[in-house]
């Protein structure tokens, strides 16, 4: 959606220069008949017609980009900003586990709200895993979510972290959690509550004609921004109409959920059972809608593996074990992230059969693993 606004305004902006170097040549014609001189020489006729095309580009790109960002008077209420939430205290929820570090020096206190195995939430904790964080892990009720209704937002995951002064900012999308934890560690002297204030999330109106927030620029500040990308715009679709496939595949995927989850210690079993055959029924009808929606075919396998293998090709280019190279970057965190949601799904298994994603998995688990804090 980030690259479609965009697109819109650079699509603008190549029209409105046109028209600024064609006045700019009228006037230029009347000047010289007003005062009855002609052109001294060809070459200052080009440079006065290529100063002409970069201050209309200049004009033009200024002009489209603030009518775009203001907006019109049916749409006064879009592209407002909002800062990131500031809690006086931590909400009382209960805290399942922790992941301890013995070296983590950041002096981050952090707090994870999440689904075990939601992708975006996989890709948060292999990010933080593999950089070494302390934290803290909620997770939320799959159905009910009443350890969220304290932040205003449905949608997990949710990032608690503690700034200088005693506050816990909330941070949120995932790639806006592991952009702005990453630049924090690049410079630990930095205030977590300012530096999120660089993420401001902005609304729009979507293809329904609903506003909605996003934070454009999420990826920025940091490398790997269009494989990054990618996972969260074209991987993570794939997901849910291949794990919900069958009845049979959608229950199979709740139930190894309530599995690492840990549902039956967390929660009472009247809600694990609500959240396992209640959440597996719903996620296979919804996945129905997911599927046209993201123009996938009936056979969504071969979408999957057809990502795995770009994924790959990409990587053998480098002749790397990672896209990092030696060591995964956040690209290799967060295309691992998403896929290592699945992995205990028949749909994961049916891609370490097809696809040469195996080695690769397995690798960036490994060094994640090794990072990764004891957890209690």
């Amino acid at each position: 959606m980030a690259t479609y606004r965009l697109g819109a305004i650079a699509s603008i902006a190549t029209r409105i220069p046109h028209q600024n170097v064609a006045k700019l040549q009228r006037i230029n014609i009347v000047r010289q008949l007003a005062t009855g001189a002609g052109p001294k020489k060809s070459s200052s006729t080009l440079g006065l017609a290529v100063k002409g095309m970069a201050i209309g580009a200049l004009v033009g790109t200024g002009w489209s980009g603030y009518s775009y960002f203001k907006g019109g008077p049916t749409d006064h209420m879009l592209h407002e900003h909002v800062g990131p939430k500031v809690l006086d205290k931590l909400p009382e929820v209960k805290i399942m586990r922790k992941v301890v570090n013995p070296k983590d020096d950041s002096g981050l206190d952090l707090v994870l709200f999440q689904f075990q195995t939601c992708p975006f939430c996989c890709k948060v904790r292999a990010f933080l895993d593999h950089s070494g964080l302390s934290y803290s892990v909620v997770e939320v009720d799959a159905v009910l979510r009443q350890d969220i209704r304290w932040s205003g937002s449905k949608k997990v995951p949710i990032l608690l972290a503690k700034t200088k002064s005693g506050k816990y900012v909330q941070l949120t999308d995932s790639s806006m959690i592991v952009s702005s934890i990453s630049s924090f560690l690049r410079d630990k002297m930095q205030d977590i509550g300012e530096l999120a204030k660089y993420y401001p999330s902005i609304s729009y109106e979507n293809d329904a004609g609903k506003k909605v927030f996003d934070i454009m620029n999420k990826y920025f500040l940091m490398e790997e921004r269009k494989w990054r990308a990618w996972a969260d715009d074209h991987l993570v679709h794939l997901i849910s109409p291949n794990v919900y496939r069958t009845k049979d595949e959608a229950l199979e995927t709740f139930e190894w959920f309530s599995d690492v989850g840990e549902w039956n210690i967390h929660f009472p079993k009247w809600e694990r059972d609500l959240m396992v055959y209640v959440g597996a029924f719903a996620m296979w009808g919804i996945s129905k809608r997911l599927k046209q929606r993201h123009q996938l075919s009936d056979d969504v396998r071969s979408h999957i593996y057809d990502a795995c293998d770009r994924w790959i090709s990409e990587i053998e280019k480098k002749k790397t074990i990672f896209h990092g190279g030696s060591q995964p970057n956040l690209a290799d965190l967060a295309v691992f992230g998403v896929l290592n949601s699945m992995e205990g799904c028949q749909a994961f298994k049916d891609c370490l059969e097809n696809t040469k994603i195996g080695p690769w998995f397995y690798a960036v688990k490994e060094r994640v693993l090794k990072n990764r804090g004891n957890i209690l």
